[in-house]
């Protein structure tokens, strides 16, 4: 399901998906942040968050015993990885926009689990180059993974961004999972576009939009050529059954052997040796 959004979000929080809305089922709330100038918004306290830079310059304020402030800043989606302050229920924060203003998404979900409130800083998130040396590096693209399971398993989330190369794949080879989850786009240049198949469902993504994926529903992505695709993707643990790795399709997951032959499927040979 793709969720349009033309033209730029609000000044302050607006919201993209509610656990009040139609698309309870997501189990998340997510929405944006835009902050002028020295522009102040503060998070309230009820659930789990995590409050993600996507660009400009804030500094964090937190109380989680002790009142903590501390500075963040982002140049680039492409270049730099983000800022993250990740907060366990009842604790309250605010961000405070620099100069220049700040652009942030925010995701929160229900959890009574407690945890150490953190600002996950660039330092800390995991960036790796993934497709590198198969299907003729089609599907080359940076995977930036704020926090799991291995590292925050207290969390109800799982928070990470994609950048995907002009003209590449993403997301690929085709895969589920039963958890829910949001892929939200940026493009530079903002005019660009990408291509997503929800299960059997086609979107044209641009600019602000955002996917909702749903148990079972396959998700690969593809960048329009000169145009690169960045998107943040959350996923929500389901009680009982926390992610951890997706489920390939198998029918597409012979691609990611470094030997395959890319040009001539396992489907042709097979026809051919008959």
């Amino acid at each position: 399901m793709r969720l349009r959004h033309p033209g730029q979000f609000a000044r302050g929080y607006e919201s993209i998906v509610s656990r009040n809305g139609p698309n309870a089922d997501m189990l998340m709330d997510f929405g944006s942040v835009r902050l002028g100038p020295g522009d102040a918004w503060e998070a309230a306290r009820p659930e789990e968050k995590a409050i993600l830079l996507v660009s400009g310059e804030v500094e964090f304020r937190w109380d989680d015993g002790v009142k903590r402030r501390e500075r963040a800043r982002r140049g680039s989606l492409l270049d730099d990885s983000p800022s993250t302050l990740h907060l366990p229920a009842g604790t309250g924060a605010a961000a405070i926009a620099g100069p220049g203003g700040a652009d942030l998404l925010v995701m929160a979900t229900a959890n009574d689990r407690r945890f150490p409130a953190r600002l996950l800083l660039p330092s800390d998130c995991r960036a790796e180059e993934r497709g590198k040396g198969t299907m003729l590096e089609t599907s080359t693209r940076i995977v930036r993974t704020v926090f799991d399971d291995s590292d925050a398993p207290e969390s109800n989330l799982v928070l990470g961004e994609v950048v995907a190369a002009p003209g590449k794949w993403s997301s690929y080879p085709p895969h589920h999972h039963p958890q829910p989850e949001i892929y939200h786009y940026r493009f530079t240049p903002s005019g660009g576009f990408g291509l997503t198949a929800v299960g059997e469902d086609a979107y044209r993504l641009s600019e602000n939009d955002t996917v909702l994926i749903r148990e079972g529903e396959i998700h690969p992505q593809a960048a329009a050529p000169g145009y690169a695709m960045w998107y943040l993707w959350v996923i929500r643990h389901l009680e009982g059954n926390r992610y951890v790795s997706p489920t390939f399709d198998p029918g597409h997951a012979w691609v990611m052997d470094p030997a395959a032959d890319i040009w001539r499927p396992p489907s042709e040979r097979a026809f051919e040796s008959k």
